[in-house]
């Protein structure tokens, strides 16, 4: 069984990280969509209201599953029997950024591959921080979230 983990922060997730579960999930037996838990990184929704939307948005994904995770990646990989990490790469800075990480990733679990997902054009400019910043000063976020209508968000 092929099994992979998209990591993020999903905060919220986006049609573009859907887009990414959908491309990744007709490659791998089991796609993870999972959170980091970071309680030093300022999120706007908590771990659980994130796990919500995820698991909203990936409803009719069957092979793709939501969950969190603390510490390394590499060995939240390891514990899922997972043995790659599916990237989603938007622009050149995603690149540079992930290529250090994979960099880092791949010294401590050789055994681990990260695959890179170039979104698709309509998806590139579209990211979680854009959502939140649309959501704060009121402007509709319908077509960035797969589930604009979701009572989470539209309490922003």
């Amino acid at each position: 069984m092929s099994i992979a983990v998209f990591p993020g922060s999903f905060d919220p997730i986006t049609v573009g990280h859907v887009e990414i579960v959908k491309r990744a999930a007709k490659i791998f037996d089991r796609v993870y969509v999972s959170i980091l838990e970071n309680p030093g990184k300022g999120s706007e929704f908590s771990v659980e209201d994130r796990l919500e939307l995820i698991n909203d948005a990936i409803k009719d994904i069957p092979n793709a599953v939501s969950d969190a995770y603390a510490g390394l990646l590499v060995d939240y990989c390891r514990r899922k029997g997972a043995n790659v990490i599916v990237r989603g790469i938007r622009t050149g800075n995603d690149v540079d950024y992930e290529a250090m990480l994979e960099s880092v990733n791949n010294r401590i679990a050789p055994e681990i591959t990260t695959v890179y997902l170039i979104s698709g054009a309509e998806y590139m400019h579209i990211s979680s921080s854009l959502v939140r910043q649309l959501m704060k000063i009121g402007i509709s976020i319908d077509g960035l979230v797969p589930n604009a209508d979701h009572k989470l968000l539209r309490r922003g």
